[in-house]
């Protein structure tokens, strides 16, 4: 039997890379090809895969992802074919954290940024989640694991648990923490 697909999911700036990293960390196999460079955004980088971005379309990359992670944003979620087995961890975060990491990114590459469309896309992301959110409860095909970014900064232990039982205590987890820098999380809304 074929080891099941290991997808890291969320919205955009939801904590995604950073669960990557944390899978690498733990010698999880990932399924990367570094196109995309780290920059200030993301210093760590973004362990994307190319492919992963024509997955509508274009599957024929899947049986390579076997047993390793692989990053995919949550709109394309529904796109993945129910002839394999998921383990999806996705990431959740506040989202105006979200927002406001977003716009930040915008305006370090000088793109205009609106603070006054937060409202109306908050309302989107709001919607798409709970779309995506249903369509993962209704997939025999995979499992779910939603981690809080929040939570997973302000005490790891216990998300790196749960993530670690998720995956069957494949993770080794003894250099794991070193991996979250307290220092990376900007954009904070203090609640």
């Amino acid at each position: 039997m074929a080891e099941p697909i290991i997808i890291v999911s969320g919205l955009p700036r939801s904590g995604t890379s950073l669960m990557m990293r944390i899978l690498e960390v733990g010698e999880v196999p990932i399924l990367t090809d570094g196109r995309r460079a780290a920059d200030e955004d993301n210093p760590r980088g973004y362990y994307e895969y190319e492919p992963v971005k024509r997955l509508k379309d274009d599957q024929h990359w899947l049986p390579a992802a076997q047993g390793k992670a692989v990053k995919i944003i949550s709109e394309l979620l529904l796109y993945l074919p129910a002839t394999y087995a998921y383990q999806v961890i996705f990431m959740q975060r506040a989202l105006p954290e979200v927002l406001a990491s977003q716009r930040q990114m915008l305006l370090r590459r000088g793109k205009p940024a609106d603070p006054a469309a937060d409202a109306e896309m908050a309302q989107l992301f709001t919607k798409h989640l709970q779309r995506v959110e249903a369509w993962l409860g209704r997939q025999p095909s995979l499992q779910t694991c939603f981690i809080s970014y929040n939570d997973l900064l302000r005490d790891p232990a216990p998300s790196i648990d749960r993530v670690n039982t998720f995956l069957g205590g494949r993770l080794n987890t003894q250099q794991i923490t070193s991996v979250i820098d307290p220092n990376l999380y900007r954009q904070r809304m203090d609640t």
